[in-house]
């Protein structure tokens, strides 16, 4: 088996290390010295957070999404795939080393993706996006830190909390869906989104393309 050979290294938001790997066309980000975050060869459940959401808003042409983490654009490319040509895509990412990954030792996965005109790649948190624009978005995807129950980032409870999801819905479009990743289920987030006023579902769907890997979570909550 091929060696995992380091490519770069950059610190994490929430303190720690991100380290980007290689063996031979499949990459992984990891934290620090152990849990992989991210791998290239698992892309079906973030493809899903766009897909389903997508599913949601397909008859608006000209929708507006912004979605939070850029991670290794699966989630991107996917709904650049669904949305039409008037659609505007707005990815908020909090670590500008990824960002430049995404152009850099990673720019054959990305494939040109962030050239596309329809998009826009903010630096920041995807909170501050959400504050900021009330009754604006059609659609907000947020694949951040490990879903609800954080790993990296401690400030990402207050996205998850009661009143992050309620800047999300004031955020939202009328009958506009919030689309959360999540590695594992959380009855209690369920609640909390239907506190938030969001008529919510969750689905499970596999990590990978073809079916195998593991189960991951996608909420679809919608502003009634």
């Amino acid at each position: 088996m091929l060696p995992w050979i380091p490519l770069a290294a950059a610190a994490a938001p929430g303190g720690g290390a991100l380290r980007l790997l290689r063996r031979g066309d499949e990459f992984s980000i990891r934290l620090d010295a152990g849990g992989e975050l991210m791998n290239s060869r698992l892309s079906g459940s973030e493809e899903a957070l766009a897909t389903l959401a997508w599913a949601k808003i397909a008859d608006r042409s000209g929708a507006r999404v912004l979605i939070g983490g850029l991670g290794m654009g699966f989630t991107l490319r996917a709904m650049q795939a669904c949305a039409g040509p008037h659609a505007r895509l707005t990815v908020a990412e909090l670590s500008p080393d990824l960002a430049d990954w995404a152009r850099g030792p990673m720019a054959e996965v990305f494939a040109g993706c962030l050239d596309d005109p329809r998009v826009r790649l903010r630096i920041g948190d995807v909170a501050e996006a959400i504050a900021a624009a009330p009754g604006v978005w059609d659609a907000i995807l947020l694949d951040v830190d490990n879903g609800p129950d954080g790993l990296t980032r401690p400030a990402n409870d207050a996205l998850y909390g009661a009143a992050g999801l309620r800047a999300a819905r004031r955020a939202l479009t009328p009958g506009g869906v919030l689309s959360v990743w999540s590695a594992a289920p959380d009855a209690r987030f369920t609640k909390r989104l239907r506190a938030a006023g969001l008529d919510t579902e969750a689905v499970s769907v596999r990590a990978g393309r073809t079916g195998r890997g593991a189960r991951h979570t996608i909420w679809l909550a919608r502003r009634r």
